[in-house]
């Protein structure tokens, strides 16, 4: 089964580069080209938040494996932390955004690469996080000017923060972060070669045109929305049913629809909420970043103790 999930990935990160180099064709074809900050929300909400619609699934088979019968304990432990990251980032933004973006460096490139790697070392973690850098510091080298804007508008007023992303622009560190993600995509690409890594080598290029045509927040939509989440959600086709993938797919978008509609209801309540003191772009930046740290932070951890307990 692997050997096949191996091959899905490939062609899809394949057809997500030709996808990235096309739609980049038409943004210089059409020089008014641009994608509305709602647009963006409707697509996280529904395919980027639905590869985590199944942690409820998750979530019971680790209370199985804990012995834990009240299955309310979950949803009231999950809710509590993303409360407590949503608290933490109103009352520290600048060390809340630090540590997301830390974290989700880490996330995003073992999700996107980790079906490649057999052997599970300290090392290929370290590869992950540099890999999954990329998604990071490729808008900031780029759009440096707008990935502050958006960093402006998550409420991180902190100068030094600033003054500090200032000091990496100017003295190119940000070249050099890229190229370490570059060395690290290498790296993982090489070790135990076979034709299916060339999903790495897709991915890489795919992630580095879009930001480079586009602004940080449609890139990074494109990319969470239709490379990591898509990804993701194959995988957990495969769990569902690893004879069928289609039937999988079945399955999964059954199983995903409650969480993905009640997570919208609860977006678009905070958007609704968030318009009456700030204008609506700035409203649905806040939902789509703050809002994505709230779910990634418990549902990394409950990744993380699953895989954990398992072994």
């Amino acid at each position: 089964m692997n050997n096949q999930i191996k091959k899905i990935n490939l062609k899809h990160s394949f057809i997500f580069f030709l996808f990235c180099n096309i739609f980049s064709l038409i943004t210089l074809k059409i020089t008014s080209f641009t994608i509305s900050p709602l647009i963006c929300l409707f697509l996280i909400l529904s395919i980027g938040v639905s590869h985590g619609s199944l942690d409820n699934l998750k979530g019971r088979k680790l209370f199985q494996i804990f012995g834990i019968d009240n299955f309310i304990i979950f949803y009231l432990s999950y809710i509590l932390i993303s409360l407590i990251v949503i608290i933490l980032w109103v009352i520290v933004p600048s060390i809340s955004l630090i540590i997301f973006l830390i974290v989700a460096s880490y996330h995003f490139g073992k999700e996107d690469t980790q079906f490649l790697i057999i052997k599970n070392s300290y090392y290929n973690q370290l590869l992950f996080f540099l890999k999954g850098s990329l998604i990071i510091f490729a808008p900031m080298y780029f759009h440096f000017d707008e990935t502050v804007s958006v960093f402006k508008l998550l409420l991180v007023d902190n100068e030094s923060f600033y003054n500090f992303l200032n000091l990496l622009e100017t003295n190119k560190i940000l070249f050099y972060c890229i190229i370490l993600s570059t060395i690290s995509s290498i790296l993982l690409f090489t070790k135990n070669f076979e034709m299916k890594k060339f999903t790495i080598f897709f991915d890489y290029f795919s992630i580095l045109i879009i930001n480079y045509y586009f602004s940080p927040l449609i890139a990074f939509t494109v990319y969470f929305c239709f490379l990591h989440s898509i990804r993701h959600s194959i995988s957990l086709m495969s769990e569902l049913n690893k004879n069928d993938i289609i039937n999988g797919f079945k399955v999964f978008a059954k199983k995903a629809l409650p969480l993905t509609i009640l997570t919208a209801t609860i977006s678009f309540l905070g958007l609704f909420l968030l318009n009456n003191t700030y204008n609506f772009d700035s409203s649905i930046l806040k939902i789509i970043f703050i809002g994505l740290a709230s779910l990634t932070f418990p549902h990394i951890l409950l990744e993380y103790l699953i895989e954990k307990n398992e072994k």
